[in-house]
């Protein structure tokens, strides 16, 4: 397994990132140290959150995942050898959003305090704010990495047009957005491919796609509304329960039956085999699930197979 470039920064990256949403949420602190130990043990060095993971869920507050990325970090050490991505600008309270540069300040300091690190590694616009202009943002970036606490940045939810808008003004001598982080997988294809796609190889722009098992979906853990009962991505999982999505599952079952390999495998296979994709983000919420994940990368797919997925997916 070999890293990658993330786009044209400094950051060589494992060819999959962790989704830290789950840290806080569907696995406690100790679950999740074992499975970030496993996924570094493996030879992964990527993990990605948010400062609003997982604010969603009843009694949290937002900052969940990070402090137990922190803690871990606090008890694993050996920080230099990973590549920590965080990202702000989701609600996290009242005034609390965007990405004005006086909440940047607030919103950073609070990271690094959470993730007991004294920089972030790739620091993200969580989603565009059409209130702050684009060269403020990147102007209180700079500011960022001058003082040492981020060494790069990217941007997550952007369309084509505003992140151009920031990469052309990143021309000037301002921080450069090196990373997209869109909604990417099989089954949501549409949001991504085209006019974001095209610029993200264009620029060289290392894409880090979010959502890539579709909440579970592509791994054939739900094959029915049946398999959807007390489960708590169900509704998110349930739009996927079509002719289209069951098609997908079908051609990923054939083509892991080929590789002797699992349905999610092939799925994230047939990203990572993607020009324009770096590091597809996927989690794990046990150690089983883990094991799986990171044999996704000696899974190579060829043409016929690749040819084969997107007769369905496309």
């Amino acid at each position: 397994m070999e890293n990658r470039q993330l786009g044209s920064s400094s950051l060589m990256v494992s060819p999959i990132s962790f989704g830290g949403n789950i840290f806080g949420w569907t696995a406690d602190e100790a679950t999740s140290f074992r499975i970030l130990d496993g996924f570094v043990d493996a030879g992964f060095n990527f993990i990605d959150t948010a400062d609003v993971y997982s604010r969603w869920h009843d009694g949290n507050e937002g900052g969940e995942s990070e402090v137990v990325i922190g803690n871990w970090l606090a008890r694993r050490g050996k920080r230099d050898d990973l590549v920590i991505a965080t990202k702000f600008g989701m609600e996290m309270g009242p005034g609390m959003v965007g990405l004005s540069p006086k909440y940047m300040v607030e919103a950073v300091e609070a990271s690094l305090r959470r993730l007991k690190t004294n920089y972030i590694d790739l620091y993200q616009s969580h989603k565009d704010d059409p209130d702050t202009p684009v060269e403020a943002t990147l102007e209180a970036y700079a500011k960022l990495i001058e003082q040492g606490k981020v060494r790069e940045i990217g941007a997550s939810n952007f369309s084509a047009e505003r992140l151009k808008e920031a990469l052309d003004l990143s021309k000037t001598g301002l921080p450069r957005y090196q990373s997209l982080q869109p909604l990417y997988s099989l089954v949501e294809r549409d949001t991504f491919e085209g006019a974001l796609e095209e610029l993200c190889l264009e620029e060289n722009i290392g894409v880090i796609g979010f959502y890539s098992l579709a909440s579970g979906f592509l791994t054939g853990k739900y094959r029915s509304k049946d398999d959807l009962a007390g489960q708590i991505r169900a509704p998110r999982v349930e739009k996927y329960l079509n002719d289209k999505g069951f098609a997908i599952v079908a051609a990923l079952d054939e083509v892991a039956e080929k590789h002797n390999a699992k349905p999610g495998q092939i799925a994230l296979a047939w990203l990572m085999a993607r020009p324009s994709v770096t590091a597809p983000i996927a989690s794990a919420t046990n150690m089983d699930q883990l094991a799986e994940l990171v044999k996704a990368v000696d899974v190579t797919l060829d043409k016929a197979d690749i040819d084969k997925i997107d007769a369905v997916s496309a």
